[in-house]
This record gives C-alpha cells, sequence and structure tokens, in this order.
C-alpha cells in the first residue's frame, strides 16, 4: 500500500513540472487588425517588437531607428483601423513587397 502511494507521489512529481512549464503558441500571421487594436499595452508592446523584428529581418535591415519604429508603430495602427479585418501579417507583408 505504502509502496503503491510512494510510486503515485513520484508520477505526480515527475509529471507537474511539465503542466507548469506549458507553452502558449500564437499565429502571429492570423492576429487581425482589429485584435491588435483591441491588445492591453504591455501585449501590443511585445507584438509591435515582434513584428518589427520580422519586419526589419524581411528587409534586410539590421539597425534600430527608435524614432523609425516608433512612427511604423503608429502607421501600422493608422493602417489597422482602416482595415479591420485583414491581418496585421498581410499587410506587413504587402509593404515588404512594394520595397
Amino acid at each position: 500500500m505504502f509502496a503503491r502511494r510512494l510510486a503515485a507521489v513520484a508520477v505526480i512529481a515527475c509529471v507537474a513540472p511539465l503542466a507548469a512549464n506549458a507553452q502558449v503558441s500564437i499565429d502571429m500571421t492570423k492576429i487581425t487588425c482589429q485584435q491588435y487594436l483591441a491588445f492591453p499595452d504591455e501585449n501590443a508592446r511585445v507584438f509591435n517588437a515582434w513584428m518589427s523584428g520580422w519586419f526589419n529581418q524581411k528587409t534586410g535591415s539590421v539597425s534600430v531607428d527608435l524614432n523609425a519604429y516608433a512612427r511604423n508603430v503608429e502607421n501600422v495602427r493608422k493602417w489597422c483601423a482602416s482595415n479591420l479585418q485583414d491581418s496585421v501579417f498581410a499587410g506587413l507583408t504587402r509593404a515588404t513587397q512594394a520595397r
């Protein structure tokens, strides 16, 4: 009886950390402008940084201009306000193809 309890505790001890470290996966290409504009500030900052990194990699840019970054974020927000059903990724993809 004691051995079964000990074995059960050991199994739980091994499995519990796996559940605690579960990761959330988000497909960034599917986020619509409407969803993006509804993000809380912290989520929007993370999303902006991720998308900026993707955009800069796509265009081959290796420098960071914080003033341009702020302008770009504002431009994306303005574009999204007029294109609520489009994905942010689709808009950025079109913008990078135009370069």
